[in-house]
């Protein structure tokens, strides 16, 4: 028998039950960023689908450099006695975050058991009303993200205001079997043209590509940076010392279990690009990339990524993730459209 017991816990609206004499709560429960990755790792494979920029490792190295001018908020949903979910949420002025930003996470959501949407997101909404927050203004949301798909409507039938726009787009490749299969799935222009960047670089020296190993990380992060600022103006101004600092704690955070690596295209034995890129749940995220500007006449920026995109194919990835922005090589080398959105929801 189930009977319900108690009104209310810490300020915060909560369902109580007794079953047999143990009490079971809906709750939402704030934890700190040091309990995250412990419990994280007790969790389902089911629960770690989620894109990787919620990681444990990722949102430490995010509040670590940029975190200070916000609350943290970040939640425990429980349903009887059941953790269902974790809201990595921040807070400045009655108004809830995700843990990030567009600038460096490409995409955000909520961590929920599959299913559980509807429980989750009721929970949340009560916990936050609760605590005197009057909106969420969530960012960074691919199309399958739990907020476009439940809790926006779920709002809306709760009487809130809740508002989605477009915010952008990033592309994505399915990996065929083969390289052999994805020149053929190119177009026979981008097929010729590619083939023709490669012989002329081969025309060059020897030349190869390369994934750094954990243990260089450090060393590797170095020439990634120098080749990054100095491949473009604009990265070179969103390379700041800050910008730095949070690399260098996101390579130390991540690179130690292989999520985060480093490629380097060589020409000779002496890298001439770089590309940063994260393999995680089967797929390759190419975060960010640079090159030495003296061999720009040889596209070897162009040429790394799509060495990285052989070498995920080698190692049997499925997914080849562009991640955001609409720039003209990611077409070119397969890449299909995936809509990004932001949302802002008034809590009532």
């Amino acid at each position: 028998m189930i009977k319900r017991i108690g009104p209310s816990v810490d300020g915060v609206r909560t369902k109580c039950y007794a079953v047999a004499g143990f009490f079971m709560a809906d709750s939402f429960k704030l934890k700190t960023l040091d309990s995250l990755r412990d419990f994280w790792e007790g969790l389902s494979p089911e629960m770690k689908r989620g894109p990787i920029f919620v990681l444990p490792a990722w949102l430490e190295s995010w509040w670590q450099v940029f975190g200070a001018k916000t609350g943290l908020l970040l939640g425990e949903i429980s349903k009887g006695g059941r953790v269902i979910g974790i809201a990595p949420l921040r807070v400045k002025n009655a108004e809830a975050m995700f843990i990030g930003d567009a600038a460096v996470c490409d995409y955000l959501d909520f961590i929920i058991v599959p299913g559980r949407e509807n429980e989750f997101f009721g929970i949340l909404l009560d916990g936050l009303k609760a605590r005197g927050i009057t909106r969420l203004n969530l960012e960074a949301l691919r199309p399958d993200s739990t907020v476009l798909t439940s809790l926006a409507g779920i709002a809306r039938e709760g009487g809130c205001q809740a508002s989605c726009q477009a915010s952008g787009v990033s592309l994505a490749l399915d990996l065929p079997r083969s390289w052999t299969l994805y020149l053929e799935g190119l177009t026979a222009k981008q097929r010729h043209e590619l083939r023709r960047k490669l012989r002329r670089l081969d025309e060059e020296g020897t030349v190869g590509f390369r994934v750094a190993a954990p243990s260089e990380a450090d060393a590797s992060l170095d020439i990634f940076i120098d080749q990054f600022r100095r491949s473009r103006r604009d990265k070179a101004r969103f390379m700041n010392a800050r910008m730095k600092v949070f690399f260098g704690a996101l390579t130390r955070a991540m690179a130690a279990s292989g999520l985060i690596r480093f490629g380097f295209l060589e020409l000779n034995g002496s890298p001439v690009a770089s590309v940063l890129f994260l393999d995680y749940n089967n797929s390759r995220y190419l975060y960010n990339s640079g090159y030495d500007p003296g061999y720009r006449h040889l596209s070897v920026g162009l040429l790394a990524k799509v060495l990285c995109i052989k070498d995920a194919i080698g190692q049997g990835m499925t997914c080849f993730d562009f991640l955001r922005g609409d720039e003209a090589y990611k077409y070119r080398l397969g890449g299909s459209e995936i809509p990004l959105h932001n949302c802002r929801i008034d809590i009532t």
